[in-house]
């Protein structure tokens, strides 16, 4: 699931100060999970940005609508008569949903209502930890299922680096170094000779904005083009 956390009320208000209807749009599903920018949150949301532009003697108004994902071109479609109506829309969506809820309409200003954080597990009630740095790359078939990319602060594809002590990071004694997990999870699993695979440097020419298309629905497409 993708991670977010709202950001600062001050910014926010900050942000929507020029506009006088402002609807502010949830999402229903990872930032719903986490707590951040589900119906519930946007109303919240809304009610203290109400509060506060009466507190300053204001004239706007703030309403609220949610739909199941922000990413999704069906369900956003479901925005459009109250974004009609709006000034400008808050989304508390993930940055996907917020990029896509722009370009979907491109007449009124979006803004962004929460900091995307990571694409993570849901640890316990109230707890995410990141697991993705969505790459595109994926190694964790050499790496026991555990990935570098994320958990190393070097990000080392090759490791580990030798500056760790009893399973824990030289940057941070509390922080277990990702490379001594790779290496305990690898001999548990009678792969521990596989670390001494040297894993290439990344080929940088693929970090451009990413677009994929199900091998189903490639002629679809491809007729379009």
């Amino acid at each position: 699931m993708i991670v977010a956390e709202r950001k600062p009320f001050e910014e926010i208000a900050q942000s929507v100060a020029g506009f006088r209807r402002v609807l502010v749009a949830g999402c229903g599903t990872c930032v719903a999970v986490c707590l951040t920018g589900g119906e519930k949150e946007a109303g919240i949301l809304a009610a203290q940005l109400d509060i506060a532009a009466q507190l300053g003697e204001r004239e706007q108004a703030f309403s609220v609508g949610c739909v199941e994902r922000q990413c999704d071109r069906e369900f956003l479609e479901e925005l459009a008569p109250q974004v009609e109506q709006a000034d400008a829309v808050l989304s508390l969506a993930c940055g996907a949903g917020i990029q896509f809820l722009a370009e979907q309409y491109p007449e009124v200003p979006v803004l962004a209502g929460v900091n995307t954080t990571f694409i993570g597990i849901n640890d316990d009630v109230g707890v995410w930890q990141e697991k993705c740095r969505s790459c595109r790359d994926c190694v964790l078939t050499l790496t026991g299922g555990i990935c570098p990319v994320t958990l190393c602060p070097k990000g080392m594809l090759n490791g580990p680096c030798g500056g760790g002590e009893d399973g824990k990071c030289e940057t941070d004694p509390e922080r277990d170094c990702a490379w001594a997990l790779i290496a305990a999870r690898l001999e548990r699993t009678g792969r521990l000779g596989g670390l001494e695979d040297i894993v290439p440097a990344r080929d940088r020419r693929n970090a451009l904005p990413g677009k994929q298309v199900h091998p189903a629905y490639e002629r679809r497409y491809s007729a379009h083009e």
